[in-house]
């Protein structure tokens, strides 16, 4: 790595979205450690959905190091923006959505649609990401897919954010009026039945990006300052690893904080939300800041080529991890429990299965996934991105051979200045 500049190309950081991935992953199944974890492990554990934030930072840094000092608001400049977007958040999630509605059709469980009575509306509001506004509707479909909406609202926002900071030297200011804007709209809309349109401060500050929107800042501004001063080093402070510190502290936090009445996490606590929110993203940015200027086992470890490969993987992972395709894993696997007991009865013996254990059957069905996930990043979401790129899409594609850098979920990509 240069001593003054980034290079172009930092595996670190694309392992770092696997990682992100799994830290939910353990938040949305710590119960399978009902029998061996005490009740304390468990609620810290719960709290590992702080992986959302990690891609929230990650993407405002990633956005920001690309396009800060490199946006026009033409036409054309943003239907080409837009289009390198689409091409790498889009097609899978719009595949897998349509799966969880066929699912539904199929089978008529109801953690897709949430008792909404239209589900092909229902899909429509998936599928164009207006679901996530609505504090009712915000877990259906892929229920993890909430926080696409607030991923693709900060790619609509990020050139005119970087035009405001640039143009009226206005960047500290934008998060408060961003959040003050969330606000209004819950005192304005809390009083209306919309299906929890703004519907409570709790929500919006969760899961809309009007109240996450401190944590794609926190990134901006650490690629900000990676663009002035770059990576060179005036101190032998280790970051990385005071960041990652910093990171876990955060969780711990919100472990010990009392979960509010028709909330599942210490998250949905006032202070939860000023610990995930503001103390977690400043203590991510630290730890990434470690990884851009330090090396260090961890950086090396994140960057190895498997890792790579499931960091690449990750987008898909996290979208199928959670819902039908879990689901149909897991009633596999406890039919294979039935079997084997079936065989065992048949021949006479009395052995334990190897799938009647949780946590054991959890960590079966957690290689799967991640086999699935690269299996589909390999065969349609790698050559679909490339294929969008490289067509007409939005904008004509004036030289199919220069294709745009990639956005920040394929392949971790930053451009020096």
């Amino acid at each position: 790595m240069s001593q003054k500049t980034l290079q172009n190309y930092i595996p670190a950081l694309t392992g770092v979205r696997a990682l992100a991935a799994y830290l939910v992953f353990i938040s949305h199944y710590e119960y399978a450690f009902d029998e061996s974890f005490p009740h304390s492990v468990k609620r810290f554990l719960q709290e590992f959905h702080f992986g959302v934030t990690i891609f929230f930072v990650l993407s405002g840094f990633l956005i920001a190091y690309r396009y800060y000092n490199n946006f026009y608001l033409t036409a054309d400049w943003f239907k080409q923006y837009l289009k390198n977007r689409v091409a790498r958040i889009y097609p899978m999630y719009f595949f897998l959505t349509i799966g969880a509605f066929i699912y539904y059709y199929f089978t008529g469980d109801a953690q897709v649609t949430a008792g909404f009575a239209h589900p092909f509306g229902l899909m429509l509001m998936n599928i164009t990401f207006l679901r996530g506004f609505f504090n009712d509707l915000k877990f259906t479909g892929i229920a993890q897919g909430w926080s696409l909406t607030v991923e693709e609202c900060f790619y609509f926002s990020a050139p005119f954010i970087f035009l405001v900071a640039k143009k009226y030297n206005k960047f500290y200011i934008q998060p408060l009026f961003v959040t003050g804007l969330g606000a209004l709209l819950v005192l304005v809309f809390r009083n209306f039945i919309w299906y929890g349109f703004f519907g409570n401060f709790t929500f919006m500050m969760v899961y809309t990006f009007l109240g996450r929107c401190f944590e794609f800042f926190v990134g901006i501004q650490l690629a900000l300052i990676i663009h002035k001063k770059g990576v060179a080093r005036s101190n032998n402070l280790l970051y990385t690893y005071i960041g990652i510190l910093m990171v876990f502290i955060c969780p711990l936090i919100m472990s010990l904080l009392s979960i509010p009445k028709g909330w599942s996490a210490g998250l949905h606590n006032p202070w939860g939300i000023v610990t995930n929110n503001y103390l977690l993203a400043i203590s991510i940015a630290v730890f990434f800041y470690g990884l851009l200027t330090e090396t260090t086992v961890l950086k090396k470890v994140l960057s190895n080529k498997f890792v790579e490969l499931l960091g690449k993987s990750s987008y898909i992972f996290y979208l199928i991890h959670l819902g039908y395709m879990y689901r149909y894993l897991h009633d596999g696997v406890n039919w294979l429990n039935d079997k084997v007991f079936e065989w065992y009865d048949k021949w006479g013996i009395a052995w334990h299965s190897p799938f009647e254990y949780d946590a054991l059957n959890l960590l079966y069905i957690f290689i799967i996934l991640n086999g699935i996930s690269i299996l589909l990043f390999k065969t349609i979401e790698e050559p679909l991105n490339h294929y969008i790129r490289k067509s007409d899409f939005l904008i004509k594609n004036k030289d199919a051979n220069k294709v745009s850098p990639q956005s920040p979920g394929s392949a971790t990509t930053v451009h020096s200045k």
